[in-house]
């Protein structure tokens, strides 16, 4: 029997998760893409909290009106200049069952260029 698209990623993103957590100094970089959204997550998993978000919907982002790729770089930036912000300088990067590809990539490109290692 063939799987779902969502089976099939949620199998994906618990494959990674056994492998992938979050720690105060070096927090998990949580990405979750909608068909028109992308947001970005600083979480600790140890205390169980969200260090810092973005997404798409930010309204400094929102209003630029690009395509979804170049937003996807935007809140990399965006999400890598608030870690800065809170003391983060390196994460693990979480690409929560998607591909390491397209707005995914782009989102990790541009936090990598905003000042975070991973």
């Amino acid at each position: 029997m063939a799987l779902s698209k969502s089976e099939r990623r949620d199998r994906i993103r618990f494959r990674i998760r056994k492998t992938v957590s979050g720690t105060e100094q070096r927090p998990r970089l949580a990405v979750f893409r909608s068909n028109k959204e992308i947001y970005a997550q600083l979480i600790d998993d140890v205390n169980g909290k969200t260090i810092t978000a973005a997404s798409s919907r930010d309204k400094d982002i929102d209003a630029s009106k690009v395509n979804k790729t170049e937003a996807a770089k935007m809140v990399g930036k965006a999400i890598a200049e608030k870690a800065v912000k809170a003391g983060v300088e390196s994460v693990t990067f979480d690409r929560g069952g998607y591909l390491y590809h397209g707005r995914v990539k782009s989102l990790a490109e541009g936090a990598r260029e905003g000042g975070l290692k991973f």
